[in-house]
């Protein structure tokens, strides 16, 4: 098969409408695709930056036009003479008309579904014209939500569900109303003799030995002009290469086995054998390199390929995929507490460690495998053994589960279906099941896939009536998520382990909030203003979704603020607050916990302190009952614009305080203490004097598949570091779980003056440490740390004469990436790595200084 891509800069764009929000309405305008129309115009410098101050405001009427993108091109009589001439589009935001030198193709109406049209007598040879006419999806949902209601999130515009879009694009409660048009992914002509490979689906079976694994090649192939399963005098070729690239085996329809390497056979053969002899699609894997998730073992990656040729030996078309060779599911047994919900590799349940994935930006033709791959390798580098990709923005591009597989990021994906309700119809399944169809064949075959999920939080919500479905509705909600798709799945992905809906129970509206059952989406802490010690109250299976809000940092807010605009409460930043009243709220918190800061750059900085104490609190809590708990997935790793929001790594990449804390506190072997003090026994200072218990528990976490053994130091120190009592012990922590320490109590000791300080050590180096407070920070004596720096190469050296904590190191003149930061330091030194970035100046704050 033979692949002309259309992309690059030889596209027109013009906006047809009324609405002439930027006076270019009707001019031709150069265009790039993959691309889309915000997109283009801002290249071009014909719209300003719609996520700076309010920008945003003007940017969305622009949706109210229609849209139209042309391109010319050259056609071949050879191509014009092929069996088939195809016009492939990946990706088409939404509503679309496909017209070829003025004949209409095609209609596409789903932005998450592969398109083809056949260009038939339309095609011709020269040069042809494309234009692909996009009609507004803000006059499409308004209309059609005056026919038939459906209801969903109140953050987005009335009627999203309506449309196969990404529904953040029409806001959230973390993103702007900027629902962009476009061709955003590959288009291509696609042309061939005969035959083509319509799919491959991948299949391993483990059962027969534990030295070895089958691959079996489930390969569907479509005929133009003939018949059988790839055509009677086709022959299909499968090849499997190890992950250093040399060929294990490969098979023929015709001959079998073709050639089998040394290591399959204990010799080397070239070999031709009868029709029969062997099963020519399945390919037989002896000693194979597992793929583990990142902290259990390395991501080995093999490659699986086909080829269809023809009776002559002509190669008809390739398939090429990597995999990675191991069992993946989800363990759902029933135990002492209820259910299990665990990720189990390699019959290994694993603790889940991670955080939800939006789109990594509202326009999406920004979004690019580099910036992507950094975002993943910053999830990596903090321990991320999981990713679960929300079911309100879009199936991620191919790239991301490439990167997924190189890191050993367990993907956990929703199909896209969030917060809402949906009517069902003929149309509307033909659509679905289309679009399920699409992305499982392009997901299925990867090592990082750990499950399939329904959609994001609407079995809990449908119950609730949370967004007034009808009773057809209600019913539609079973159809879609507890039927269609689970047939769908029978016969295109059998083996990735289904879930109807995050969070849930199993389904069928069956109490979806059980503690001790499924996964959780636990909110308590935020959206019901609980305390962080709340946490502490459950035993969730498996988290997979709690969170806390901060602000950027300066820097970022820098990028969309005058000066005049620096206060939370200000026009433009509570613009850039998606979640309603919650700077209020991030307020609220801060009073509990924190000094009031007198400076604006002072209230980021200690808003970041309380997203990174209360996920702290809830990672901690849930590591400590593992076996129980099985996951802590964190909402969320990353934003789609620059705004407050529960993200651990803002719109530009930088860090908040919750990635370096989630980097601690997801370490494979982690050290913690569950205090007991005024947070839960005297939450108020104006209560009635009385005696409470000051207590410290430390416990070991050991998320690694070896013993491990070492030294657990600890202190009870003065504001000033003098030690007032200090112990050590010796421990050894069996692999995949967790060992606690005897309370200690120091109720004797004044909350308000001590805090204790621990370290887990290894063979005399110290893997983790961190401190506690018996009291919330505000009322704690801090004495001044005098912090100071110097730098040696990439190394700084920080030096505190008193307890610092949460500990801020930043670049005056640069974005700089280190190996710790925000951290608690006893008086004395502390070294910390450069790891990306530089600056020619450092300043250094602590909790001390917020007052």
């Amino acid at each position: 098969m033979h692949k002309m891509t259309l992309n690059g800069s030889n596209w027109r764009m013009r906006i047809v409408g009324e609405q002439d929000v930027f006076g270019v309405n009707g001019k031709e305008l150069p265009a790039k695709v993959p691309g889309s129309v915000y997109g283009n115009l801002l290249e071009q410098g014909l719209m300003p930056d719609p996520y700076d101050r309010m920008n945003e405001l003007t940017a969305l009427p622009l949706m109210e036009n229609d849209f139209v993108f042309e391109t010319d091109f050259l056609l071949t009589e050879e191509q014009l003479a092929a069996d088939f001439l195809l016009l492939h589009f990946d990706g088409i935001d939404t509503l679309t008309k496909v017209y070829l030198n003025g004949r209409l193709l095609g209609r596409a109406d789903n932005m998450h579904r592969i398109w083809e049209f056949p260009m038939g007598e339309a095609a011709k040879t020269g040069q042809n014209t494309l234009r692909v006419e996009i009609a507004s999806p803000t006059r499409f949902i308004e209309e059609e939500n005056q026919k038939v209601f459906t209801g969903g999130s109140t953050d987005a515009m009335r009627g999203f569900p309506h449309l196969r879009k990404a529904h953040c694009m029409f806001g959230w409660d973390w993103g702007p109303r900027l629902p962009d048009a476009g061709i955003f992914r590959e288009v291509s002509v696609l042309s061939g003799k005969k035959a083509r490979i319509e799919q491959v689906y991948i299949i391993q079976d483990w059962e027969k030995a534990t030295d070895s694994v089958d691959i079996t090649f489930d390969i569907t192939c479509r005929i133009f002009g003939g018949l059988g399963d790839y055509g009677d005098a086709n022959e299909l070729r499968t090849a499997l290469y190890d992950p250093d690239g040399r060929l294990v085996t490969e098979k023929s329809s015709k001959s079998g086995t073709v050639y089998e390497s040394e290591k399959q056979t204990g010799y080397a053969e070239k070999a031709g054998c009868a029709d029969g002899e062997d099963d020519w699609d399945t390919i037989t894997v002896k000693q194979p390199r597992r793929w583990w998730p990142n902290g259990f073992g390395e991501q080995p990656l093999y490659r699986a390929e086909v080829a269809l040729l023809d009776e002559e030996g002509n190669v008809l078309d390739r398939w090429s995929r990597r995999i990675g060779l191991r069992t993946l599911t989800v363990n759902t047994e029933k135990d002492e507490w209820g259910e299990c919900f665990a990720h189990e590799v390699n019959g290994v349940k694993i603790f889940a460690m991670g955080a939800d994935y939006i789109p990594e930006d509202n326009i999406f033709s920004r979004i690019t495998p580099e910036r992507t791959r950094r975002l993943l390798e910053d999830a990596a580098a903090a321990h991320y053994n999981c990713i679960r990709v929300w079911g309100g923005g879009y199936y991620p591009d191919d790239w991301f589960f490439d990167i997924c597989d190189e890191l050993g990021l367990i993907v956990w994906q929703d199909f896209m279906f969030a917060c809402a309700s949906y009517e069902l119809d003929d149309d509307f399944e033909q659509n679905i099941s289309a679009e399920i169809r699409d992305n499982v064949r392009r997901i299925r075959h990867h090592a990082c896939l750990g499950l399939w999920c329904g959609n994001n939080e609407m079995e809990t919500q449908t119950l609730d009536g949370a967004w007034q479905p009808s009773i057809k509705q209600k019913c539609d909600y079973i159809k879609i998520f507890e039927y269609i798709i689970p047939k769908i799945l029978e016969v295109e992905d059998h083996v990735t382990f289904y879930w109807p809906s995050s969070p849930s129970s199993g389904g069928n509206y069956d109490n979806p909030w059980d503690e001790n059952r499924g996964d959780t989406h636990y909110w308590a802490v935020w959206h019901g203003n609980k305390p962080f010690t709340d946490y502490r109250n459950y035993y969730f299976r498996y988290m997979s979704e709690f969170g806390f809000q901060s602000f950027p940092c300066l820097k970022t807010v820098e990028t969309f603020t005058a000066p005049e605009d620096r206060n939370i409460f200000s026009r433009v930043m509570e613009m850039h607050q998606r979640n309603v009243a919650a700077n209020g709220k991030i307020m609220t918190y801060l009073s509990a916990t924190y000094l009031y800061p007198t400076d604006f750059e002072m209230l980021l900085y200690a808003s970041q302190l309380l997203q990174a104490d209360a996920i702290r609190y809830g990672i901690e809590h849930f590591r400590r009952n593992r076996g129980r708990c099985m996951g802590a997935v964190v909402w969320q790793l990353n934003d789609i614009w620059p705004v407050a929001s529960w993200a651990s790594i803002d719109y530009y990449g930088r860090w908040k305080a919750l990635h370096y804390v989630e980097k601690r506190a997801f370490a494979p072997v982690m050290i913690s203490c569950e205090e007991v003090g005024e947070l839960s026994e005297r939450p108020f200072c104006v209560a009635q004097p009385a005696p409470i218990e000051k207590s410290a528990r430390l416990h070991v976490a050991n998320e690694t598949m070896t013993q491990v053994t070492g030294t657990v130091r600890w202190s009870l120190r003065k504001a000033g570091g003098e030690v007032m009592l200090e112990g050590a012990q010796e421990v050894s922590v069996e692999p995949l779980s967790g060992l606690w320490l005897e309370k200690m109590d120091f109720s004797d000791y004044d909350e308000l003056e001590v805090y204790i300080s621990f370290c887990f050590e290894k063979d005399g180096e110290v893997i983790l440490e961190n401190t506690t407070l018996f009291t919330a920070p505000k009322h704690f004596r801090f004495q001044d740390p005098k912090l100071a720096w110097r730098r040696e190469g990439n190394t700084l050296f920080v030096t505190a004469e008193a307890y610092a904590k949460s500990v801020e190191i930043q670049g005056t003149d640069g974005d700089v990436k280190l190996s710790d930061n925000f951290f608690d330091m006893n008086p004395g030194e502390k070294r910390v790595e450069i790891v990306e970035g530089d600056a020619s100046a450092f300043t250094l704050k602590s909790v001390y200084q917020i007052r």
